[in-house]
């Protein structure tokens, strides 16, 4: 097996499956994928997969299936991926080597 584009952590894996036990019964999976946008430049965006489009890449591990948009491949190469519950919040954090700036808010990054 190559390496991965993206390696979930378990916190992460744990969190998709829940997520996914309420979905609709359409979704295949989830969606990872970046836009222009926030302050410094890209967000990383997360949604329902509804089909495997023919160019996503897909990773299975941990027992879920994960489907990374074509056009963010190049910019989540090496990325972990994790999830973190803190007193007020959580959410899914991308800790991508990738990255050369990420904003104060942590809500977008530049390459």
């Amino acid at each position: 097996m190559t390496n991965p584009i993206i390696k979930l952590s378990d916190n992460a894996a744990n969190r998709i499956k829940e997520i996914m036990s309420s979905a609709h019964k359409d979704s295949v999976g989830v969606r990872i994928g970046v836009k222009a946008g926030g302050c410094a430049g890209m967000s990383y965006i997360m949604e329902y997969a509804k089909t495997h489009n023919p160019n996503d890449e897909v990773i299975e591990d941990k027992g879920v299936k994960v489907f990374i948009d074509p056009g963010a491949i190049m910019y989540l190469l090496g990325t972990e991926m994790d999830y973190k519950t803190e007193e007020f919040s959580s959410s899914f954090v991308f800790k991508n080597p990738n990255e050369t700036e990420r904003c104060g808010c942590g809500e977008s990054f530049k390459i």
